[in-house]
């Protein structure tokens, strides 16, 4: 039997790589809870990317602190929480609420991300936004704790993967 602390998981990556999917499967896996990032964005942000506009970092504050505040509260716990966290500044600040965080980057081609970004129903962030996405992106650094995954494949192959190579941190 493990004696380590669960890790709090930030399941990162730009729209349309899997993170609201990706998420809950490898929280089931752990066994610890998932909390949808989506859901600590305020009200006008929901509403500005509705509108096919980019938030900018200081809309991105307020809710990666809700988020930074949620993963605080699982540190020792363990859990699993989505947020796009595509700049080091936004991983940082992250950090900085939960030191002990570590980050699963969903990664993928373009093509692939933009065709299942066109077949999802009833979410608020257009493909239009996708390029600004990439645009943003800063793939984690060698010194930051986490792993990147490659979306290929089935949501439960995604999860697998995303799983072996997380449990691997603590080798």
């Amino acid at each position: 039997m493990s004696t380590r602390t669960p890790h709090v998981v930030v399941v990162m990556g730009v729209a349309g790589t899997g993170k609201t999917t990706i998420g809950p499967l490898v929280a089931d896996a752990l066994g610890v809870p998932y909390a949808e990032g989506d859901d600590f964005h305020p009200p006008a942000n929901i509403a500005k990317m509705s509108a096919g506009t980019p938030l900018d970092d200081d809309d991105r504050w307020p809710w990666l602190d809700a988020i930074g505040a949620w993963a605080h509260r699982r540190a020792g716990l363990g859990g699993v929480v989505s947020s796009s966290a595509l700049k080091r500044a936004y991983r940082d600040r992250l950090r900085a609420a939960a030191p002990d965080v570590v980050f699963l980057h969903l990664t993928g081609d373009r093509e692939l991300i933009e065709s299942r970004m066109a077949e999802r129903k009833g979410h608020f962030m257009p493909t239009a936004l996708l390029d600004s996405q990439f645009a943003t992106l800063q793939p984690l650094g060698a010194d930051e704790a986490g792993v990147a995954v490659d979306v290929a494949g089935t949501p439960e192959e995604i999860a697998e993967r995303a799983v072996t190579a997380l449990r691997g941190l603590d080798t």
